[in-house]
């Protein structure tokens, strides 16, 4: 029977992805989940490569130099990695496994930025040794890496600003401790070069991010005058996804209340992230480049060129938008309280979003196992394979278009940017996902597992 819900309930279907639904209704899904029996996820390459173009061609339009680094920390599959050093990308490593997989996969070490706090000291020896562009945070942290390039080879170094709007960050120097760091870099510059400046923002908001740009040039010109480098500078990451279309966006919002979550759960919509992005992406390059800093009339692409700037960028979700999915296998289904509770074969450690105590909310598909006619449709949250009451993928009653069964799956989309593996765990003993690859040129498709072990 099926579960007749007080209102159809608020949804929030993904972008259309006619090549994605393809695979999917092919039949491959389900020949995975047999063969892996558990969840997994499918990873698109050829997606990852589309949005990095995407960004230099924002560069190239701009007429501005630039580079772009794939954060790692956003998925850790090595079929990113050997995209990178296919064409050429850098990648922005935080810790040394992270730039041993680097390394280890062709990326080199002069397209690696080195960015995190307080970085170990076997992280600084590899990244000094190997020529990688070291992001330093803290003032001991830049005597450490002086003292290991005196002892080895010259470094080279950003120095990481704090951000005057968030002067509450844990990250970067202030304007005191700038001052300080230049001078050191200015002292030892037999043993390091100190080729400009970086920063990290929070949000999404455009003209914050032109603003701060627009100070690091100010400083890679003060710092020219003290004889240094200072050729380049880094706006991190910060390019938001475009999940879903705008109209289903704000009608979500508006709809959702308590009474749509599993239990009476409730989130502060604030702290959702924001599925519907008018500027995203590649896109939102454009709009930073084109837009002009305080107290000039020129745009922040005119000041880069004028200056002879390298923009490094650092995009993490935002190379990943469309390029991998997720895939759970229904294990039971049970009604209560007039809606359902499915239970399927992985735990929500899968889609981290719940780390921020948030929902991932773009709605799974569902795809059924045979043919069977298709029923009234059925509104169920989704929980995992675990004994904690916590454990939902989704606490939202998701209206499915029929009553799932066990054996069904469900996909949820465009997971690759950090819901994959961010707080992946072993709990219980169970595997983590493997991670399979997708490779559809000329028009077949092919697959084979992802070369990082799924441990």
């Amino acid at each position: 029977m099926a579960v007749s819900p007080r209102t159809p309930g608020p949804t929030l279907p993904a972008h259309p992805d006619p090549e994605l639904d393809r695979i999917l209704r092919g039949g491959l899904p389900h020949e995975l989940a047999y063969a892996f029996g558990g969840p997994f996820h499918l990873l698109l390459p050829d997606r990852f490569d589309a949005n990095a173009a995407a960004f230099r061609a924002a560069l190239a339009e701009a007429g501005v130099d630039g580079l772009v680094h794939y954060a790692k920390k956003a998925n850790k599959a090595a079929a990113w990695i050997e995209r990178c050093a296919a064409t050429g990308t850098g990648v922005d490593v935080a810790a040394a496994g992270e730039l041993r997989e680097a390394l280890g996969h062709g990326v080199r070490g002069e397209h690696i930025v080195v960015t995190g706090p307080a970085k170990a000291d076997d992280l600084l020896r590899v990244a000094v040794l190997q020529g990688c562009l070291i992001a330093v945070d803290a003032l001991d942290e830049l005597d450490r890496v002086i003292a290991l390039a005196r002892a080895t080879r010259p470094a080279r170094l950003l120095l990481r600003r704090l951000p005057p709007a968030q002067p509450h960050s844990r990250f970067g120097l202030d304007d005191a401790e700038l001052g300080t760091a230049l001078a050191r870099c200015e002292e030892a510059r037999d043993a390091v070069r100190m080729e400009g400046f970086s920063f990290h923002l929070s949000g999404y908001a455009v003209q914050p991010r032109a603003e701060l740009a627009g100070d690091l040039v100010d400083l890679c010109l003060k710092a020219r005058a003290a004889g240094l480098p200072a050729d380049r500078i880094s706006i991190g990451g910060g390019f938001a996804v475009d999940y879903a279309a705008a109209g289903d966006w704000e009608r979500f919002l508006r709809e959702q209340d308590p009474g749509d979550y599993h239990a009476g759960k409730s989130f502060t919509t604030s702290d959702f992230y924001p599925y519907h992005s008018p500027v995203a992406g590649a896109d939102a390059l454009r709009a930073i480049l084109a837009t002009r800093p305080r107290g000039g009339t020129a745009t922040l692409a005119a000041r880069l060129k004028d200056a002879g700037i390298t923009l490094l960028l650092e995009p993490g979700r935002a190379l990943l938008d469309r390029a991998g999915c997720t895939v759970f296998t229904v294990r039971g289904v049970k009604e209560r309280d007039g809606y359902g509770i499915l239970t399927v074969d992985g735990t929500s450690l899968s889609l981290s979003e719940q780390w921020f105590n948030s929902e991932y909310l773009p709605d799974p598909v569902l795809l059924t196992a045979g043919d069977r006619p298709a029923g009234p449709p059925f509104r169920a949250c989704v929980g995992g394979a675990t004994c904690l009451e916590s454990d939902l993928l989704t606490w939202r009653k998701v209206v499915h278009p029929t009553r799932p069964h066990p054996g069904d799956l469900l996909v949820y989309p465009n997971t690759a940017g950090y819901q994959m593996d961010s707080n992946e765990s072993p709990f219980h003993d169970l595997p983590l996902p493997p991670k399979v690859v997708l490779d559809t040129a000329g028009g077949r498709t092919r697959w084979r597992l992802d070369r990082h072990p799924a441990t």
